[in-house]
């Protein structure tokens, strides 16, 4: 029973992997205030979350939903990260 429950989680998951993407975004900061709404992902998703997103708001956290409800009202409060080549400033 085991090995069925995994080999359909696999199937699931090798379905939705390659044509999975987000409805909205959403970026809280460390107090729980909402910095960021949008369709668009705040950040490089090709590159790990925690390395990314600190670099924008950090102490907060990223939620994705495939689900677009509230986000037709984009909030867009999020520092703008460093540029390649400048230094961080803390």
């Amino acid at each position: 029973m085991r090995t069925l429950s995994m080999a359909a989680a696999a199937l699931v998951i090798g379905l939705f992997s390659q044509g999975a993407s987000a409805a909205c975004y959403v970026v809280y900061a460390a107090d729980q205030t909402v910095v960021y709404r949008a369709p668009e992902p705040p950040v490089d998703l090709s590159r790990p979350l925690h390395e990314t997103l600190a670099e924008v708001a950090p102490g907060g956290s990223l939620v994705f939903s495939l689900d677009d409800y509230g986000c037709e009202v984009e909030v867009h409060k999020l520092p703008q990260a460093p540029q390649a080549g400048q230094p961080k400033t803390r």
